[in-house]
């Protein structure tokens, strides 16, 4: 059989949660979830230090062939160990002792797969910088957990330098709004973003340095200064958040490609980062999940979903390895999956334009 296309025909199916049992809690927590646009940037902290407790779900084009063609191949090569996990509980319900999700995975070796994206991402060519008064379009969907869960589309509008973003609201209505500035966020301006990627080092042990220790990250949100947060978790969490904005800014503009190599080889330099394959996004698409073990029983993994052969960021998934109950009650059983998917983006003069 054909390497190559075991690799991509590769399915591990996540249990499906059953809808009766998903009560009200879990209602709450997703409706919290759905009214913040995915991949707006903003990754709580609260989440990412508590491993996912409580877990409020809030976030957030092709290289040259004969390096793609490459990619491909060199994945194949990298599928060194093949681990599969039939729901052992000796880690908690549902999980196992490493941390491994309840259902079967797959693991490549991180340092062959990283370093393949690194090689890809170098040969990337650039593209002109959007002017501040251009809007950045955004398509993406969003699947939650839950048997009867069907996914949902959004579409929205940036204005480059920040200062406007467009929508629609529930009732269907297009709307623009101003976004008045604030201080206390960890957000940036699609501007501002493009510029801090700019100024960053493009080696990887500095630019892992840089980023365990980015006053930025570590001071804001201001209402989360005050939680801790270990180092490594930062640096997975802010070179993940890079690359998930570079897609949605425009990749071309806005990651220069010697910096989007360096943070594929930080991201292997980092304990607790491993990569499986065949991580599905929203839509069902199979690609590379790149992920971060923190110390502890971590409730939920989270992966960063990159296309297989050109390294693109596709979404993310987030697995949960054991049930998550508020009090007695079930909120999410082990095995749920809240994932999403970017569909769709372009640079336009006008909010309400697709292309």
């Amino acid at each position: 059989m054909d390497d190559l296309e075991t690799l991509r025909g590769m399915r591990a199916e996540a249990p499906r949660a059953e809808a009766d049992r998903l009560r009200p809690a879990r209602d709450r927590l997703l409706t919290e979830a759905a009214a913040v646009p995915a991949g707006r940037g903003r990754v709580r902290r609260a989440w990412r230090r508590s491993g996912g407790r409580g877990a409020v779900m809030r976030r957030r084009s092709i290289g040259r062939a004969g390096v793609v063609l490459a990619g491909a191949l060199a994945l194949v090569t990298a599928v060194v160990l093949v681990v599969t996990q039939a729901g052992g509980r000796s880690g908690g319900e549902g999980g196992t002792a490493h941390g491994d999700p309840p259902q079967a995975v797959r693991y490549a070796d991180k340092a062959v797969v990283l370093e393949q994206a690194a090689l890809v991402a170098e040969s990337r060519s650039t593209a002109s910088e959007p002017r501040p008064d251009q809007w950045l379009y955004r398509k993406y969907i969003v699947r939650q957990p839950g048997q009867d869960s069907e996914p949902r589309v959004f579409e929205e509008w940036t204005r480059y330098d920040g200062r406007q973003r467009a929508g629609y609201d529930p009732m269907g209505r297009f709307e623009v709004t101003d976004v008045p500035p604030d201080p206390g966020n960890d957000d940036l301006s699609p501007e501002a973003y493009a510029e801090k990627l700019r100024k960053l080092p493009r080696d990887p042990d500095k630019l892992l340095a840089h980023v365990r220790g980015d006053r930025h990250w570590i001071d804001l949100p201001a209402e989360e200064a005050h939680l801790t947060e270990d180092p490594d978790v930062r640096a997975f969490r802010v070179l993940s958040l890079y690359l998930e904005q570079a897609v949605y800014l425009g990749q071309a503009a806005a990651m220069p490609p010697k910096l989007e190599a360096a943070i594929y080889r930080a991201m292997a330099r980092i304990p607790g980062v491993g990569v499986a394959l065949d991580v599905r996004d929203a839509v069902g698409r199979p690609g590379i999940g790149v992920f971060h073990t923190p110390a502890g029983q971590p409730l939920m993994r989270e992966y960063l979903v990159l296309q297989p052969e050109t390294f693109r960021c596709l979404g993310s998934s987030r697995v949960w390895l054991r049930d998550e109950r508020i009090g007695s009650e079930l909120v999410f059983p082990s095995g749920s999956v809240y994932s999403s998917a970017e569909t769709a983006s372009a640079i336009v003069d006008r909010p309400g334009e697709r292309s």
